[in-house]
C-alpha cells in the first residue's frame, strides 16, 4: 500500500530503540525524512546510521524530551513536522505508598505533560499547513490497570483524556491525533519488567516470561515490525477519518468486547 507521505517530515522521540525505534523505521520505509531524538549518543547515532541505509534523510538530536531544553532543540531541528510521534519510557512496576511527590511529577513529565507541549509546539502549524498526524505511543495500561504499576496507569490516562478533546478540534483541518496502546513486545523494555516483576512476585524471571506469553491469546509477543506497521499507517494519508482513538495492539489479551 502506498501510504502517501513519502517525502513528509517526521520528529520522533524516544526514538533510538524499542517501540519508537519500529516507528522510526517503518516511517522511512515509506520515504519519510526523520528528525528522532533520544538521550544517549551512542545509541542514537547508530540507530540513524541503521535508519539512513534506508534511503532516507535522518537528523538526530541528543537530549530529553520531559526539559524544555529538550523540546527546544528537537523544534531547532525540525521546526514544521508533518508527522509527530511522542514516545517516552515508562515507569517500572512499584508500589503506590513508596511513590513520593517528585515520582509523580516526573512520571506526568514523561508520559503525559511532555506529549502535550510537543503538540502545542506543532499542531497549529500542521493545522495551517493542511496536513498533520499526531501518535502518541501509550501503553494498554491506559485502558486495563496495571496493579503493579500505578504510576503508568495514571499517567498515561490522562494524556488519552486530552487528546479526546484537542483532537476533535484539529480533525477538520486534516490533523489527527491518535495513541497506540501497546501490550507485551519483545524488546529491551519487556526484560526490564520481567525483571523488575521477578522481584516484585519473587520469581525466576523464565517464569514471569512464560505468564506474561500465557496470558497473550495469541501465544507470543509482539514484534516491533509488526508495531512498526500500525503506526506508519496511522501517520498515512490514508488514515485522515481516524482521530481520536485508541488502538490496542495487544495480540488478543484485552477481553472485552469494546
Amino acid at each position: 500500500m502506498d501510504l502517501g507521505i513519502r517525502g513528509r517530515k517526521a520528529l520522533l522521540s524516544g526514538a533510538s530503540r524499542g517501540l519508537g525505534k519500529a516507528a522510526a523505521i517503518a516511517l522511512a520505509r515509506d520515504g519519510v525524512d526523520l528528525t528522532i531524538l533520544a538521550r544517549t549518543r551512542e545509541t542514537l547515532e547508530r540507530t540513524a546510521q541503521e535508519i539512513s541505509a534506508l534511503g532516507v534523510k535522518v537528523t538526530t538530536v541528543m537530549g530529553d524530551v520531559t526539559t524544555p531544553e529538550g523540546r527546544k532543540a528537537a523544534l531547532a531541528a525540525c521546526p514544521e513536522p508533518d508527522i509527530l510521534i511522542n514516545s517516552a519510557d515508562g515507569s517500572l512496576p512499584g508500589e503506590f505508598r513508596s511513590y513520593t511527590r517528585a515520582d509523580w511529577l516526573a512520571a506526568l513529565d514523561a508520559m503525559m505533560l511532555a506529549p502535550i507541549e510537543m503538540m502545542r509546539a506543532t499542531v497549529d502549524g500542521m493545522m495551517a499547513r493542511k496536513f498533520g498526524r499526531i501518535i502518541n505511543i501509550s501503553s494498554r495500561s491506559a485502558k486495563v490497570a496495571q496493579m503493579e504499576n500505578p504510576l503508568s496507569n495514571g499517567s498515561r490516562a490522562g494524556l488519552i483524556g486530552f487528546v479526546a478533546g484537542l483532537s476533535r478540534q484539529t480533525v477538520a483541518h486534516n490533523v489527527t491525533i491518535n495513541n497506540i496502546l501497546p501490550g507485551s513486545f519483545d524488546t529491551d523494555r519487556l526484560v526490564g519488567i520481567t525483571q523488575m516483576l521477578s522481584q516484585v512476585r519473587s520469581q525466576p524471571p523464565a517464569k514471569v516470561r512464560q505468564d506474561l506469553m500465557t496470558a497473550v491469546p495469541a501465544g507470543r509477543f509482539g514484534t516491533p515490525a509488526e508495531f512498526g506497521a500500525a503506526c506508519a499507517f496511522l501517520a498515512s494519508a490514508n488514515a485522515g477519518f481516524i482521530t481520536g482513538q485508541n488502538l490496542l495492539i495487544d495480540g488478543g489479551a484485552f477481553p472485552g468486547t469494546f
